[in-house]
Order: structure tokens, then C-alpha cells, then sequence
């Protein structure tokens, strides 16, 4: 039995594009099940270079002041493993990755 593949467009912020020398809008092939973790997995290995810049590179964790939102919906607190809307592979919206800004 064959994965099913998704092409899934992901929005980097401009810091990110920079250093990966990518567009601001990516697609990036996801195998099986559609889940943050498996679009910055699939994001880790079309642009190595963005690794450990978004997640820790040895928990996975997403880094702090770094969010995920589609449609509009704040997506980080979610956990990584849970299946994101089937829209995502239909490539209408983006999944967007938002650097945060703190200060005061």
C-alpha cells in the first residue's frame, strides 16, 4: 500500500526565506497523514539549512515566538501530531509560519 502525497503550500516569514534563499511561498510534499509535524519535516528536507530554526532540532519542539496559523486559526498550541484540515492539500490557503515579536 502506497502514502498518499499531499502538496501542502507553507508561507515563511522573510527572515527565513533569506537564509534558505527560498520564495516566501513554498510547496513541499507531505506523505500520509497532513500534521505540523509532517509539513516541517517535509520542510527540513527540502531546505536543510532551515533546521533547528523553527523547532529544536532534538525535541521537535516549535521554538519560542515562532506560531503556526491557517485560516486564520492559531495552530501552535496544538500538538504536532494532530491531523490539520484536508484544505492545507488542496493548496486554497497557506499553513503560515509567523515569527513573533515580543517587547514592551
Amino acid at each position: 500500500m502506497t502514502s498518499v502525497v499531499q502538496v501542502v503550500r507553507v508561507e515563511l516569514p522573510a527572515s527565513l526565506c533569506l537564509l534558505a534563499t527560498a520564495p516566501r511561498h513554498v510547496d513541499v510534499s507531505v506523505k500520509g497523514l497532513v500534521t505540523q509535524r509532517s509539513i516541517l519535516d517535509a520542510l527540513d528536507a527540502d531546505y536543510p539549512v532551515l533546521r533547528g530554526t523553527i523547532r529544536d532540532q532534538t525535541s521537535k519542539l516549535r521554538r519560542p515566538f515562532i506560531r503556526f496559523f491557517f485560516c486564520e486559526e492559531d495552530l501552535s498550541h496544538l500538538s504536532p501530531d494532530d491531523p490539520l484540515p484536508a484544505a492545507l492539500g488542496q493548496r486554497s490557503e497557506s499553513f503560515l509560519i509567523i515569527g513573533a515579536i515580543a517587547g514592551g
